[in-house]
């Protein structure tokens, strides 16, 4: 994946000097962002850092509105590789062993809270992280407990707006590179949508306790590697997504990620 030159932006890790980054984490309340995706395969029309596109996108655009508000927030580069290895038989994959990425995350974190943040969010982007959030919000905040450590998936903050609202699909559309994906690459990034190579499956979940979708979620944990779930890789319907679902979901993720920031921030102040 290219990396393209950062923005100078107040809130961009990557683009700005140690100063002006050792300044903003100086400011009462400062926030952290680490965003962490993946590099797998997205079925026949999306590609595969479609996790870490999103959730870059969601972090910029929810510290750009949080830094409007007056919230000293920077956000990190992403971590682009994840825990993937349910998707390696299709290829196009890379994973990292649970224990590698765990470590890392921690190192990532510990060299960054270094310049002085009082909290920390880990904004995830690929599901099958979901437990090294977790893990990483309990190692980290154990390691540095003057800083208030926070994870989270980003596209629960918009799972009522989308179920309430905007869906197309039927529960098990808005799964693996399904309708709410795709709808928000169609918004962002339609370049990148092979729109030729839809193709649908819905996810199918066996137990009615565990999650149904992106956005219908549930409580039990299983794996299952996602050729049991899929032909081709996908896991919904993207033929029902579009550019002004995504634009709209785009909207509530930014403005909700934004509500968090400042939340963040005033509590740590």
């Amino acid at each position: 994946m290219s990396f393209d030159a950062p923005g100078t932006e107040p809130w961009v890790w990557a683009g700005n000097t140690y100063e002006e980054i050792v300044e903003v984490a100086g400011g009462d309340g400062s926030v952290l962002v680490m965003p962490i995706a993946s590099l797998e395969q997205h079925g026949p029309h999306l590609p595969t850092a479609t996790d870490t596109i999103l959730a870059t996108a969601v972090a910029d655009r929810g510290a750009e509105l949080a830094t409007e508000a007056g919230v000293p927030v920077v956000v990190l580069p992403p971590v682009w590789s994840g825990y993937s290895p349910h998707h390696t038989p299709f290829g196009g994959t890379v994973t990292l062993r649970f224990e590698t990425m765990l470590a890392a995350l921690g190192d990532i974190a510990d060299s960054a809270l270094g310049n002085g943040f009082d909290a920390l969010l880990v904004l995830n982007g690929h599901g099958g992280n979901g437990p090294l959030v977790s893990s990483t919000v309990s190692t980290v905040g154990e390691r540095h407990p003057d800083v208030d450590v926070l994870g989270l998936t980003y596209w629960l903050l918009a799972a009522a707006a989308f179920n309430d609202d905007l869906r197309e699909s039927d529960v098990g559309g808005a799964s693996h590179g399904g309708e709410f994906e795709t709808s928000l690459m169609l918004a962002l990034h339609p370049d990148l949508v092979r729109e030729d190579r839809f193709r649908t499956e819905y996810y199918d979940q066996p137990y009615a306790m565990a999650n149904q979708d992106l956005t219908v979620r549930g409580h039990l944990s299983s794996y299952r590697p996602w050729t049991f779930y899929s032909e081709t890789g996908v896991g919904g319907d993207p033929t029902v997504a579009s550019a002004e679902t995504g634009e709209a979901l785009f909207a509530v993720l930014g403005d909700a990620l934004s509500d968090l920031l400042v939340e963040i921030h005033e509590t740590n102040r």
